[in-house]
């Protein structure tokens, strides 16, 4: 059963604004959660959001997906600082055309990072853009990476390397992008963005 959205206000562009999403398939209802589903969203807020709901369909995959992305963005004890985490995310989102993902991780980026016109050109101009060494190259291993996985190697390494990162940051710009890469082709599959 598909949901049908024909009048939905749709974003006309990238943008750090905070969006809906809206599915094509039905979430399961917060009122036929199981302790097994509530314990896949992992946070309960997160049964609030049509995405997380939907997914708790499968809620021994959910609760997989949802660690996982837990420790790539909030464990900082070492590594990528949060916002060039977020920057990896928000560059893989914007090159996969995810304005949802793209949203949500832009704004992180700008948040922990301070440099919200910065992110803004990423999201207005595409990933070609040079802001800075560093940011550059997160953004263009992101790309890489997103476009051709195996492709991705050690030239790709080198280059962050050469920036400035150390083995555990190029770690997590990797896994800020891999994760993304695949979170944004299952949210493009399964909705699309609308303005709240």
């Amino acid at each position: 059963m598909t949901v049908a959205q024909p009048d939905l206000a749709r974003p006309d562009r990238f943008t750090q604004d905070q969006l809906g999403w809206v599915p094509w398939l039905p979430p399961l209802p917060v009122d036929e959660f199981t302790d097994r589903h509530w314990a896949g969203v992992v946070d309960r807020r997160r049964a609030e959001s049509p995405y997380f709901a939907l997914l708790a369909r499968d809620p021994e995959v959910l609760e997989a997906r949802t660690h996982t992305d837990n420790d790539i963005f909030y464990n900082t004890k070492g590594g990528l600082p949060r916002a060039e985490r977020e920057l990896s995310a928000a560059a893989t989102s914007r090159h996969n055309g995810c304005v949802f993902c793209a949203s949500v991780h832009a704004r992180f980026a700008s948040h922990h990072s301070k440099r919200q016109g910065d992110v803004q050109r990423l999201l207005d101009e595409g990933t070609g853009i040079t802001i800075d060494p560093r940011w550059d190259a997160i953004i263009a291993a992101s790309v890489h990476l997103t476009d051709t996985p195996v492709a991705f190697g050690p030239a790709d390494v080198a280059a962050l390397r050469a920036a400035g990162l150390s083995s555990l940051e190029i770690a997590d710009a990797i896994h800020g992008a891999a994760f993304f890469n695949w979170a944004n082709r299952l949210m493009l599959s399964l909705g699309e963005p609308e303005v709240p």
